[in-house]
């Protein structure tokens, strides 16, 4: 279908060429064409300029986007989408004062989200997955990482990156998956025993069966150390697997050095950083990834991102998407997050979620803004009076259309 989207009150996210990323003070700039028309054909963004310069051109379908913004999709670098239940219980052990080292030492946390899937079947998992899934398209998320983690043996790992490969097939979302079995110790194995089933068995079945582009482990205190880390990666990377490295959650564990040093495509979390953090970072290929919405849910600081844009770093925004530590998809509330407890312009987190979370899941070259010959994955908001009212206002759903791939998904669809 070719669509023309025409009296856009603002066109966000315009770069004529694609970019690596979006770094330091630049990410202050978000280029916007006022009064513009966008064309979509082919399921590709094939032209847009000013009104008074709309060629004559017969489209299937003609929006009138008067007093609306476009914006391109979302992309979502970090997320944990396929999980067999939520876990209301532990937020009430948090309300009462539980912390998340205490509440997984007793059996709760990735445990209990592991124990859950295990007894839930792939079928199962696909419908409930499918449901979150079209939850966050709504939100305006057009790309998707999705990652394992929650099955900790090797069947259960495979069945969560099968459903997440069938999330890509069954809905409209362009999905990136990751091997996270390095996320926790089962009770079953020893340290020494389950690193050895992650190299051995469960990084070559996932390699075999092509399900996974990354690879990541949960390089913290009471889980996996800098050496085990770095082992893991180097291992995963002899199977073509790019790593990336949930870093820094909970405290200066090294995860941001042990990244540099393996060449991880991203860092993500990040709430406890220093000096020698973001030094580490500096002159890398390295994508900063913040997650607010963790921050947010535990009542952990949030990462400096101030510091690291300072430092001239570029930083990339995800959802964290979760049963145990952020049960929220919703990328806009991100935004909020990123504005309100961080300090970041509405400028730089729209760069931050966009170009520099493609970049994070090597799609900088088909997503993240308004260029042709990418991807037609774009949202029309509501009538709204500029593009920081997104963040500004935190709670309101401000998205009345979405397309993905070049088509319109209609509210039956979500």
């Amino acid at each position: 279908m070719d669509i023309l989207i025409k009296n856009i009150k603002q066109l966000v996210q315009v770069r004529p060429q694609s970019l690596k990323w979006v770094a330091g003070a630049d990410m202050a700039d978000l280029p916007v064409l006022d009064d513009a028309y966008l064309y979509i054909k082919n399921g590709l963004i094939s032209d847009y300029g000013s009104m008074k310069d709309q060629p004559q051109i017969s489209p299937d379908k003609v929006i009138d986007a008067t007093n609306k913004f476009v914006f391109p999709s979302f992309v979502d670098s970090h997320t944990h989408l396929v999980y067999a239940a939520s876990r209301e219980e532990e937020f009430v052990d948090k309300i009462k004062g539980l912390s998340y080292q205490e509440i997984a030492a007793r059996g709760g946390g990735i445990l209990n989200s592991a124990k859950k899937l295990q007894q839930t079947s792939e079928e199962e998992l696909l419908e409930r997955a499918l449901k979150r899934a079209w939850e966050v398209i709504g939100f305006g998320t057009g790309a998707i990482e999705i990652k394992s983690g929650y099955g900790l043996t090797l069947e259960d790992e495979l069945k969560i990156l099968r459903v997440a490969k069938r999330i890509g097939e069954e809905t409209p979302l362009t999905v990136k998956t990751t091997f996270l079995g390095a996320h926790a110790f089962p009770k079953e194995y020893s340290r020494e025993d389950y690193i050895k089933l992650i190299k051995e068995e469960m990084i070559p079945a996932v390699a075999e069966e092509q399900l996974a582009d990354y690879i990541d482990a949960f390089c913290e205190e009471g889980f996996f150390t800098v050496a085990e880390t770095e082992e893991i990666m180097e291992v995963g990377k002899s199977y073509g697997l790019v790593p990336k490295i949930h870093a820094n959650q909970l405290s200066i564990s090294g995860g941001v050095q042990v990244g540099v040093k393996t060449g991880a495509i991203s860092v993500d979390h990040l709430e406890a950083m220093g000096d020698e953090e973001i030094e580490a970072l500096k002159g890398t290929d390295v994508m900063p990834t913040l997650l607010p919405g963790a921050a947010f849910y535990l009542g952990t600081s949030f990462p400096p991102a101030r510091d690291m844009l300072k430092a001239g770093l570029p930083l990339a925004l995800a959802t964290d998407y979760n049963p145990g530590s952020a049960p929220c998809g919703k990328m806009p509330f991100m935004l909020s997050l990123a504005c309100i407890k961080m300090k970041m312009t509405p400028e730089e987190a729209f760069n931050a979620a966009t170009i520099n979370t493609a970049y994070a899941i090597d799609l900088g070259d088909t997503h993240g803004s308004i260029t042709k010959g990418k991807i037609a994955n774009v949202f029309i908001s509501s009538e709204i009076s500029s593009y920081s009212y997104m963040p500004y206002a935190f709670g309101a759903n401000l998205i009345d259309q979405v397309i993905l791939n070049g088509e319109v998904i209609t509210q039956g669809q979500k």
